[in-house]
């Protein structure tokens, strides 16, 4: 029987471990998408204890919490609750995450960054406190420091249109002193979203970014693409849209334009008049990218908020999301093609939440691959619910059924948590243990050469010149 966690985890043959740790191991990360704050990374936050680091923010653990029963003032916080007692909560869920990848996440957590290998627990969450504030208290713990420890070359985090990204300013002019590279994503769903109550104050606040009122349909494209050519000045080169459903409708900018100027006088936009806005611009939007060089990402199906009066005591990003079920094929097709169409269809990356589109995407990129760019269209990694090691291996056996899984930009962290670099290991691990199943059962040769740009590529090199960071 092996130990808990040893130094062969997840690598289940020779081969596996070979793999691993001659060419897995050491490569940088780049993560090149996340929801970690710039405004932390440039004050370099140091955190005064194990839950401020760890808990908060993190709504994976957040849900588990929940699902173990304990009360809502110590998973996000009441009064009268410390930050023990939330730690404590928590490491009394652990043990009810068997089978859940939080279990395994928590403890490469504590044992990469803080050297500590007891297991998770309530009898030993005592001992774990102590030992993890001691090391937070003492040098090499700040957010720089956890970056560099975790050997992070470059960080895309997800900002919107109107955000100032003054802290990505400073931070670029910090960067050969840094050891990383901290850019700024692209995300502009908010003024996507034309339905929803906050469309009409975002629009303002988008304006006063870009210098101009944004009275009519042709205002906000300008300025949409002035805050992307922006955005390109501080070193963005990745785009981010958050598309719960998949919008297609035969539109034309006139019609788009009609639609906007409704919902600036208040009058309702009707489903159909709201898809036709989402097309007309996610297709201006597309071909910006494209002139400026950028990969384009698609993250489809989620079903957001679905508890109300969480949402209305809590808000969004809080655990209450959930896999969506949408119709992706169609319009999804329709919308690459169009782009397609005049060649400018941009580097594009689609993830689904709903594991079930694996296939489907994996089919669809292969109709829209070319322009003498290796692997442009991708299928983006195991996302959210799908972060699992079942996850992970459906989304690369899709890949490799029906693309090239030689040519995948790898894993990203999409976390709000500096610990969670992690997970970057986690999936090394599963990928190297996929591979060497290939190599023992003789379905891979066991070519040195061959299996080397394989790993490397696809845990570092290939994202390193897909993006061209």
């Amino acid at each position: 029987m092996k130990a808990f966690m040893d130094d062969d985890f997840l690598l289940q043959t020779e081969t596996a471990k070979r793999l691993y740790r001659d060419y897995a191991a050491a490569m940088p990360i780049i993560d090149y998408h996340c929801h970690l704050s710039q405004q932390e990374i440039y004050e370099n936050r140091r955190y005064d204890n194990l839950t401020e680091v760890w808990l908060y923010g993190d709504h994976y653990k957040w849900r588990a919490m929940r699902a173990n029963g304990v009360e809502e003032k110590y998973i996000t916080g009441g009064e009268g609750v410390g930050d023990y007692d939330r730690f404590l909560a928590y490491a009394r869920t652990v043990p009810m995450t068997l089978g859940n990848p939080l279990y395994h996440w928590s403890h490469l957590e504590l044992r990469r960054l803080f050297g500590i290998d007891e297991l998770i627990n309530e009898r030993n969450a005592p001992v774990i406190w102590e030992k993890a504030n001691a090391k937070l208290r003492g040098g090499g713990f700040s957010v720089q420091d956890l970056i560099r420890g975790a050997g992070v070359e470059v960080i895309c985090t997800t900002d919107d249109p109107a955000d100032s990204l003054e802290h990505h300013v400073l931070l670029a002019a910090q960067a050969p002193e840094l050891g990383f590279r901290v850019l700024p994503s692209f995300r502009p769903d908010k003024a996507l979203e034309i339905n929803r109550p906050a469309f009409l104050g975002y629009l303002e606040k988008l304006g006063e970014a870009a210098g101009r009122k944004l009275s009519s349909y042709d205002d906000l494209l300008h300025a949409l693409e002035s805050r992307a050519r922006y955005f390109h000045a501080v070193g963005g080169r990745v785009s981010d849209h958050a598309l719960d459903y998949v919008p297609w409708a035969e539109t034309t900018h006139e019609e788009a334009a009609l639609i906007y100027e409704k919902a600036l006088s208040g009058d309702g936009v009707t489903p159909e008049e709201e898809r036709k806005y989402k097309t007309y611009t996610l297709l201006f939007l597309g071909r910006l990218y494209a002139e400026l060089g950028w990969a384009m990402q698609y993250h489809i199906n989620a079903h957001r908020n679905n508890n109300a009066r969480r949402f209305a005591e809590l808000g969004p990003d809080t655990g209450f999301d959930s896999i969506g079920d949408g119709a992706v094929a169609a319009p999804l097709a329709r919308l690459l093609d169009r782009l397609d169409e005049h060649d400018r269809l941009p580097r594009t990356i689609l993830y689904s939440i709903n594991p079930t589109d694996n296939d489907v995407l994996a089919a669809l990129i292969g109709s829209f691959q070319g322009g003498g760019i290796p692997g442009k269209i991708q299928l983006g990694s195991a996302w959210w619910f799908n972060d699992t090691k079942d996850g992970m291996l459906a989304q690369l056996r899709s890949l490799g059924n029906m693309g090239l899984l030689p040519r995948f930009v790898g894993m990203l962290t999409d976390s709000r948590s500096f610990l969670s670099y992690t997970r970057h290991e986690y999936f090394r691990r599963i990928f190297c243990n996929l591979v060497g199943e290939w190599v023992e059962q003789g379905e891979a040769p066991d070519d040195p050469e061959l299996l080397r740009e394989l790993v490397q590529g696809v845990s570092y090199a290939n994202a390193k010149t897909y993006f061209g960071f």
